[in-house]
């Protein structure tokens, strides 16, 4: 068994800074010498020491021998892979990479519609055709979840010549499905099944979380670390087990998607979250998870407010389990719209995640304190004597974007790259979409390249817009005008 006590990078980190020389490579402020002071008095200047490129005693990240290979074997072993990579780039490349690894120009690849963009970008590289699944969607809270194995059957069954299956686990609010049984059915195809674990690389470490993509029987998975775990921002992971993934393949498109001038402070809070989790992980969890039952229990006794939990008769391949860890809190009974609720708590002190019109989602996570909780409870008792904004009452005509039909008329690629038109955004009816718009966060596109634009999606686009969401990815963030397939 490897010691997971051992800190290799961050070893070979300390090593490297205090070597005394004379530096004559990038980055350019010279460890920290040259920074602007302006950014000292911010973070002092220690950190910058540790802002080195990929010297002789650090390793290499697309070909790794020293520091950075042992840390990804302790990784990989503390997770449960056969093999992982170390991502600076997000879980965004590593989504990307495993894209590019499975499918080629016009490969199909199937996957739940409440994917995020970072896929779509995927498909746009790889060239591959999706095919969507709809998610199971509970209108009464306006929530999608995910895929069922029923429908993962019937579509490799219409499908058979699917390179890979791409699943969400768990989906934004915490949501899983019964990924065992996905990955079984994929596997009579002798495809990998790719899992968009972002959310989800705490699981590993708790038997009271839900069981972890590989452990369910994904061939790869893609975990960001620095969401629920102690990383920084952009510092992810990506794991591999079984013979189904090309090494050669997979090693060769991660190189397309990273910088060539990785971060080694992102890559030692890697290796020090895996040295973390390891050795006291399950308490870490297990102090979590009381944290949100407190809150879960408080909140669920709060008048007008309840919380996403799994429906005694609902444990289906859809909602087969729920990370506790999550909180999704329904405010739609305070005629408040989740934006307008955040906004509400922004002011109080407490942020959340992100809103949806019905919802506010928190991450409980190893760095939230008794405290937190506290304050949490305590403003939503609050909102719940706020007065109502007129302007975010009938929320209840609204229809999330998981009731309506899409429909892919070219390849996210081709209508990437082919030649576009603006318009304005009612005259774009019918015709096939050529940028993604996208709410961020979650960052699920409403609509993607190569879809037809229909008069219920931009109705949806522009009642989210008006009700408080924030739209990215399009080129009028103002959504007056739209991007569409000139042909």
């Amino acid at each position: 068994m490897p010691n997971q006590y051992q800190t290799p990078l961050i070893d070979a980190l300390k090593t490297s800074i205090s070597r005394p020389h004379a530096p004559f490579y990038t980055p350019g402020h010279k460890r920290g010498a040259g920074i602007s002071p302006i950014l000292t008095d911010l973070l002092g200047k220690e950190v910058f020491r540790a802002d080195l490129t990929e010297l002789a005693e650090l390793d290499h990240l697309f070909t790794p021998q020293s520091a950075i290979l042992a840390a990804q074997e302790l990784a990989a072993a503390a997770f449960g892979a056969e093999k992982t990579w170390f991502l600076v780039n997000g879980s965004t490349c590593g989504i990307e990479a495993a894209i590019l690894a499975t499918c080629g120009m016009k490969d199909k690849i199937i996957l739940p519609r409440n994917v995020h963009s970072s896929v779509v970008s995927g498909l746009i590289l790889s060239g591959a055709i999706p095919i969507f699944i709809n998610p199971e969607y509970d209108e009464d809270l306006d929530i999608a979840h995910s895929i069922t194995p029923a429908s993962v059957k019937t579509t490799l069954a219409k499908h058979p010549d699917a390179q890979a299956v791409l699943t969400v686990y768990p989906t934004y609010d915490g949501v899983c499905a019964d990924l065992q049984a996905i990955a079984q059915i994929t596997h009579q195809y002798n495809i990998p099944l790719i899992v968009d674990e972002a959310h989800g690389a705490h699981f590993t470490f708790h038997p009271h979380l839900p069981t972890s993509a590989l452990a369910a029987g994904a061939d790869l998975t893609i975990q960001s670390i620095h969401k629920t775990l102690g990383a920084m921002t952009q510092a992810s992971m990506l794991h591999i087990q079984g013979n189904r993934i090309d090494l050669d393949r997979l090693n060769k498109a991660l190189q397309l998607v990273q910088s060539t001038s990785p971060s080694f402070i992102l890559l030692a809070s890697l290796d020090a979250a895996r040295q973390q989790m390891a050795i006291n992980g399950k308490k870490l969890m297990f102090q979590t998870l009381q944290l949100a039952e407190e809150a879960r229990s408080e909140i669920s006794k709060i008048p007008g407010l309840s919380v996403l939990d799994i429906p005694p008769t609902f444990k289906k391949g859809g909602f087969f389990d729920l990370d506790q860890t999550r909180l999704t809190v329904n405010v739609s009974q305070l005629d408040l719209t989740g934006f307008g609720a955040e906004d509400i708590l922004n002011e109080m002190g407490v942020t959340p995640e992100f809103s949806s019109l019905k919802n506010l989602t928190f991450i409980i996570s190893l760095g939230n304190s008794k405290s937190d909780i506290e304050a949490l409870v305590q403003e939503l008792k609050k909102l719940t004597q706020t007065p109502q904004l007129t302007s975010q009452y009938k929320i209840c005509k609204y229809r999330n974007d998981a009731t309506i039909s899409y429909s892919l008329c070219i390849s996210p690629r081709e209508a990437f790259f082919a030649n576009s038109e603006t318009l304005p955004l009612e005259k774009t009816v019918n015709r096939i979409c050529a940028e993604k718009v996208c709410p961020y966060p979650p960052g699920i596109p409403l609509l993607m390249p190569g879809e037809l634009i229909t008069q219920s999606s931009l109705n949806n686009i522009q009642q989210i817009a008006e009700l408080g969401g924030f739209i990215t990815g399009c080129a009028d963030e103002t959504l007056q005008t739209l991007k569409v397939v000139n042909i």
